[in-house]
């Protein structure tokens, strides 16, 4: 029955999840054919495709990219997604499929003292694209401008460092203020996730001083050229990469689609050649259509909602194991996600070395009527359970199902819906909401889970706070042995799960999805690219 009080709105939602649970229970009985639980979607090309056997490259051309939001910065210190930067910068260091720290610009990187002193070489005959080297001294002056900025994604890094130095033209001497055995992971980055290897050129860090992030010089395999704010970003061949032969493509255009049906229908029309997918929407679909080619993997994190410790009412366990078991995931699979949505109940995905099952296990399963009891004890003693729930346009049907599944248990809940740009600023980064959207997708445990759970996190949205994580993040980070490693970042999961720091909801759906001549795609799961192997096949 609809929560009484309820609105004709939340009224109309819950009438249609009870239908959808109506088939679901027919589906149980062998009655109707509904897959639920995300079995279609699988992981594929995670990491891109197998260059080798795509044939040899053929220069020249120009990729349309078609990504989900206008980027604020193409400046590393500026907490934001880019995926462009990737294509102008390059970075140090690069991850392999192992979550490992490997050279890629730069040529080495090492400790012989247990983490708490790191040599990274750097490649001789670098050039910035403007012409200025890559030496140790312009890593030196980026990194410093990390260590400078207190806002920087990347400062949880940036603040174990103690002093560098520049031990000759080509190496850079790191010491730390105490051992850390995973330093060179945050050389290999993205921009959201933190990175202290995207190097600009200190020539044009001195030309363009605060302006930078609108003038980006790297030393990546791209240069840039204009940027028409909301409409497109124009990249064109570097002639002086590091890499011979590099990169094949003569420009990309990335352009900001950040209405997802507008997106897919852009690239399966062909008004672009690649779309960075966000939702599940395009994924789904995407695998269904033989014209196009989709590189996909769930990583770990994903799609999740943030309470906020900060104030009433989820700074109560209650409220907040409340929302968690009201949630019902299979109307929800059923309704938003073509019944394939990839469920998640802790930090970590099922294949990872850091999941552990006692985390699975300890997470509240769906019970609306323990739900309601906590709604009522909480209400009882006198707490308000009027809340807001403010997310992006985009997730706007999303919103409408929570608020009718909650209110279903006494749970009042205001929908506010804003466009990208304002929620970043107004919602997640002021900390103004009660509960809140997001997907936070990482490739590497560190720095990502410090950002997302530690104390005073970059991307701890939701303020969560627990000495015994921090501490246990702290050991996870620091040690070189892989067992200590795994099992601080097990107890990590358990933690968090027990005290519900978050509301997991699904893995990510961060694809990449292309038209079937584009070639040489080589990326992270969390849809970064490393441009430089691009082609066009016709």
């Amino acid at each position: 029955m609809p929560a009484p009080g309820a609105t004709p709105r939340v009224r109309s939602v819950l009438a249609a999840m009870a239908a959808v649970l109506g088939v679901l229970a027919l589906a149980a009985c062998g009655a109707a054919d509904v897959r639920t639980g995300g079995v279609q979607i699988q992981a594929v090309d995670a990491y891109g495709g197998d260059l080798a056997a795509e044939g040899t490259p053929k220069p020249g051309g120009v990729l349309r990219i078609g990504m989900d939001r206008e980027p604020a910065s193409f400046d590393p210190t500026v907490q934001n997604a880019n995926p462009a930067a990737f294509a102008v910068y390059d970075t140090l260091m690069r991850l392999t499929p192992e979550g490992k720290a490997e050279p890629y610009l730069a040529k080495s990187m090492d400790s012989a003292d247990g983490g708490l002193t790191w040599r990274m070489k750097l490649r001789p005959g670098v050039t910035f694209s403007d012409g200025t080297d890559l030496d140790a001294d312009a890593v030196i002056v980026n990194v410093q401008r990390h260590i400078d900025a207190p806002s920087t994604p990347a400062r949880t890094a940036a603040q174990s460092i103690a002093s560098m130095r520049a031990v000759d033209p080509l190496t850079v001497e790191f010491t730390l203020k105490s051992p850390l055995g995973a330093f060179p992971a945050v050389f290999a980055q993205p921009i959201f996730a933190g990175s202290l290897g995207m190097i600009i050129s200190p020539e044009a860090l001195e030309r363009y001083g605060d302006a930078i992030g609108e003038h980006p010089v790297g030393a990546g395999p791209f240069r840039f050229v204009e940027w028409v704010r909301d409409s497109q970003i124009v990249l064109e061949r570097n002639p002086t990469y590091w890499q011979q032969g590099k990169p094949y493509l003569d420009r990309l255009e990335f352009r900001p689609l950040s209405d997802t049906e507008s997106r897919y229908a852009s690239v399966q029309n062909g008004d672009v050649d690649v779309i960075l997918a966000a939702y599940n929407q395009e994924l789904v679909r995407a695998l269904q259509d033989p014209n196009l080619r989709v590189y996909y993997g769930p990583g770990d994190s994903g799609e999740l909602l943030y309470f906020n410790f900060g104030r009433a009412p989820f700074d109560d366990r209650r409220m907040r194991e409340a929302v968690v078991r009201a949630l019902d995931l299979r109307a929800l699979s059923a309704s938003l996600y073509n019944n394939q949505l990839v469920t998640a109940q802790s930090l970590f995905g099922e294949s990872s070395p850091f999941h552990s099952q006692q985390a699975s296990q300890v997470w509240p399963a769906f019970d609306q009527e323990k739900a309601r009891q906590l709604v009522d004890e909480y209400r009882a003693g006198g707490g308000s359970t009027a809340i807001s729930l403010k997310t992006t346009t985009a997730r706007g049907q999303f919103g409408e199902l929570v608020q009718a599944q909650l209110a279903a248990v006494g749970i009042d809940v205001k929908v506010e819906l804003f466009d990208l740009a304002r929620y970043s600023a107004e919602v997640v980064q002021s900390g103004d909401f009660d509960l809140t959207t997001t997907v936070s997708s990482f490739d590497t445990p560190f720095p990502p889970v410090q950002r997302l759970l530690g104390t005073g996190g970059s991307a701890n949205y939701g303020k969560y706070s627990n000495p015994q994580v921090d501490a246990l993040l702290d050991e996870a980070a620091s040690t070189s042995d892989e067992a200590r490693r795994t099992e601080a970042y097990r107890q990590v999961e358990l933690i968090v799960n027990q005290d519900l720091a978050v509301c997991w909801l699904s893995r990510a759906y961060l694809a990449t999805i292309t038209r079937a001549h584009v070639k040489g795609v080589d990326r992270y799961p969390s849809r970064e690219m490393f441009y430089a192997t691009l082609w066009r096949d016709g």
